[in-house]
């Protein structure tokens, strides 16, 4: 078992809906854990996806056979806040987003509730892919779909 502190963002929640996007698993874990992390998914194959974008703070690893992951590195404040990427950015994952729970393969998982996973699908120029996640979302979920969301309807 992977002893890293971690929590699965987006990939609890497709496997939950059935959503298959571009990436398999989205997971956030401590700047003090990334070392632990890296070298237990390299044991098992996965390698560094090298993208323009990324960054310290924001990668992907990838394996064989196409699966990946995309990881978002935090330091983890005073509050539990997960502070994400240079601190004058501003951008955090609040507590409360990192207290959820689901099971994957029958192991309890931290993950990230399903209300914030619509909250943190906003504050960008959102795709077609997102519309597919938030609205799946929010039908299973009982959620009003984000009004940033609205442009999309027609095109399903």
């Amino acid at each position: 078992m992977l002893a890293v502190e971690l929590a699965i963002v987006f990939g609890f929640l497709a496997l939950l809906l059935g959503l298959f996007t571009f990436i398999d698993f989205v997971v956030v874990t401590s700047s003090s854990h990334v070392a632990s992390l890296l070298e237990a998914l390299i044991a098992r194959g996965y390698r560094e996806v090298r993208l323009e974008d990324a960054r310290p703070w924001n990668f992907v690893l990838g394996d064989e056979s196409g699966r990946e992951i995309d990881v978002h590195v935090v330091v983890l404040d005073e509050n539990g806040n997960g502070v994400y990427g240079p601190p004058e950015k501003g951008e955090i994952y609040h507590a409360a987003s990192l207290t959820g729970t689901g099971i994957i393969d029958g192991q309890t998982v931290r993950c990230i509730s399903p209300e914030w996973a619509v909250k943190f699908h906003s504050g960008y120029e959102q795709k077609e892919k997102d519309f597919r996640d938030v609205s799946a979302l929010c039908s299973k979920f009982g959620f009003g779909l984000p009004a940033a969301y609205e442009r999309f309807k027609g095109k399903q």
